[in-house]
């Protein structure tokens, strides 16, 4: 069987909602990150034999699957086809997961992995929400409501419990937070993002333009006191929108290839992909997945927990990435060493190529070998994706 190899990534600088992406229809985004990565690897693009672009509210500008929309809108050869996938948080993740089988199955040589997300143009759970309101029915059917009687399924409780489960406060938690604006903005200061970034152009309101490269959602000046006057999401809760990812427009893309796609291009890669997870848990809790997760891609790929040097856990909520801490016994600093969602945005379905796409630069610029991937996704699941720096 053939490896797999990133031999190019790039993202957007995050936008906030109503921000400075606003504008951006999610296809031209999700166009204008595919033909950058493609670009970066000097690769001919009748090359691509696929793109998989993961998207979690998939409708409306976002419908009519955005993946095919996205390569048409790239102005890249129409030969490039192109599908969706949704596993919610995860699924620009599963994007790539799906990619590197397919090149280390030697299916295809080279396969384009992407993720986007206009939270802005298409917000968070649109086509479900108002299929509802229009008398089309609700997700969880007959069957799923006998399973789990009197139960919500709800990513805001499950945080909340996360957080008690593991003993966090409000106030650990609003200290993690002000780490990840902290570690956000002094890597954005030292233009550890620069080269990762594709930049874009914007309309500002004057009619000038400008280019979008630094991510917006940064807090530069935050605070402690400022975190800690944010309301609780609930009453009884310990969870603020200060310790929440920020809703975010973005778009991200790694181009994907085995060793016969490497020969066709000529080119060394970023990073091999040395073992990838996937694994189901509680809907109900549903932000765990990512703690028994690890432990399983830990387990298989014969690797301990300290021969990782850097770990992206989605900070979804700040009770995620420290509860997975607590229970794997990582060491803080090699986690999300340049902040993550709650500083610099979570565009849903553009997260984890997003993610990946920040490892393996950081990896590179740190000389570490080892970086190991998951987020916690909706319906209780998990994807793992460990890579060797190469």
């Amino acid at each position: 069987m053939s490896e797999a190899y990133i031999v190019s990534a790039a993202r957007s600088a995050g936008g906030k909602r109503k921000g400075r992406l606003a504008g951006w229809h999610p296809a031209d985004l999700g166009g204008a990150i595919i033909r950058d990565v493609i670009e970066r690897a000097g690769a001919d693009p009748a090359l691509v034999e696929d793109v998989i672009m993961g998207c979690v509210s998939t409708g409306g500008e976002q419908g009519a699957n955005i993946g095919r929309n996205a390569v048409l809108a790239s102005g890249l050869p129409e030969s490039i086809p192109a599908t969706t996938v949704d596993r919610q948080c995860g699924s620009s993740q599963q994007a790539l997961h799906f990619a590197a089988a397919t090149v280390k199955a030697g299916l295809m040589d080279m396969v384009v992995a992407a993720g986007v997300e206009s939270m802005t143009r298409v917000p968070m759970g649109l086509p479900w929400t108002l299929a509802a309101e229009h008398g089309y029915g609700k997700y969880r059917s007959p069957q799923i409501d006998a399973r789990y009687a009197g139960t919500q399924f709800s990513q805001f409780g499950g945080a909340e419990m996360m957080a008690k489960k593991y003993g966090f406060s409000r106030e650990d938690m609003d200290a993690f937070a002000l780490e990840s604006h902290r570690r956000a903005a002094a890597a954005t200061e030292a233009g550890k993002f620069k080269s990762e970034i594709t930049p874009l152009s914007i309309a500002l309101p004057d009619g000038s333009k400008e280019s979008h490269s630094v991510d917006e959602g940064i807090r530069f000046d935050a605070t402690l006191e400022g975190l800690a006057s944010l309301k609780l999401l609930r009453e009884d809760g310990r969870i603020t929108a200060g310790t929440s990812s920020q809703i975010c427009d973005g778009a991200a893309a790694l181009l994907i290839a085995n060793e016969a796609g490497l020969k066709r291009l000529g080119a060394t890669p970023l990073a091999r992909i040395h073992h990838m997870t996937m694994l189901g848990h509680d809907p109900i809790i549903m932000l765990e997945a990512p703690i028994p997760a690890t432990q399983r891609a830990l387990e298989k790929s014969g690797l301990k927990i300290d021969d990782i040097d850097h770990y992206e856990v989605n900070e979804a909520f700040a009770s995620v990435p420290m509860a997975w801490l607590k229970a794997v016994g990582g060491d803080a600093a090699k986690l999300n060493p340049n902040g993550g969602a709650i500083s610099l945005g979570h565009p849903l379905g553009a997260s984890g190529a997003k993610l990946m796409t920040t490892m393996v630069s950081a990896l590179r610029a740190s000389g570490g070998r080892y970086g190991l991937q998951t987020m916690c996704e909706g319906g209780g699941m998990a994807n793992v994706t460990i890579v060797e720096r190469l």
